[in-house]
């Protein structure tokens, strides 16, 4: 399976001038909602990833996914695992475990995103369902930007990667761009204006 040729054909792997979520700049920009815009498709990257998790031993009873960007990888990533699928959402810009949702003491919990850039949002999440209780045992993602090493991959862990160490990243491909702070930007400096996609821009 080809990620990063299933990403360009969805249309999903973007080229152009981006802000980031973080602010910063890049010439690239990852667009998983339309690659699971598909449910056919998303079901095959959701079983690619369940395999991989299956593989690792590790138990999961829980899948749960930060809202808005993990919900449908979550949900499809639980139906191939076999297990119950829930999210969290920010309220007033904090992020709770809502709609009558609940977890056990202990209950092994995967958290997943359809992207993991740094994984800010991933832990914001993982903080919530460790505080009421439930245990964090891993992470996943459709696609890693390459800040957080995953199993399989070579690529050592950024300095601003967040995710535990002592917890495995489990993800279909690592997404390397050229990434750049604003002053420094080459495409600002040519005259490009800058555009901010995704769920918190447009």
């Amino acid at each position: 399976m080809n990620i990063e040729e299933i990403y360009k054909d969805s249309g999903a792997l973007l080229s152009g001038h981006f802000i980031l979520s973080s602010g910063k700049h890049s010439r690239n920009y990852l667009q998983s909602a339309k690659v699971l815009e598909d449910p056919k498709r998303a079901q095959s990257l959701a079983l690619a990833l369940a395999d991989m998790i299956k593989s690792s031993g590790i138990k999961i009873d829980t899948v749960c996914a930060p809202a808005l960007g993990g919900v449908i990888a979550g949900y499809e990533l639980a139906r191939a695992l076999g297990v119950r699928s829930i999210f969290v959402e920010r309220k007033e810009g904090k992020m709770e475990l809502r709609r009558g949702f609940r977890v056990e003491k202990d209950e092994k919990v995967l958290i997943c995103e359809d992207i993991i850039t740094t994984g800010g949002s991933a832990m914001e999440a993982s903080d919530i369902i460790e505080e009421l209780g439930a245990s964090v045992v891993a992470f996943a993602a459709l696609a890693n930007r390459g800040f957080c090493k995953r199993e399989g991959s070579n690529s050592e862990a950024k300095a601003n990667c967040r995710l535990p160490s002592n917890k495995p990243l489990f993800a279909l491909a690592d997404f390397e761009f050229e990434i750049y702070e604003p002053e420094d930007c080459p495409l600002c400096k040519e005259g490009s204006i800058a555009i901010k996609p995704g769920s918190r821009g447009n």
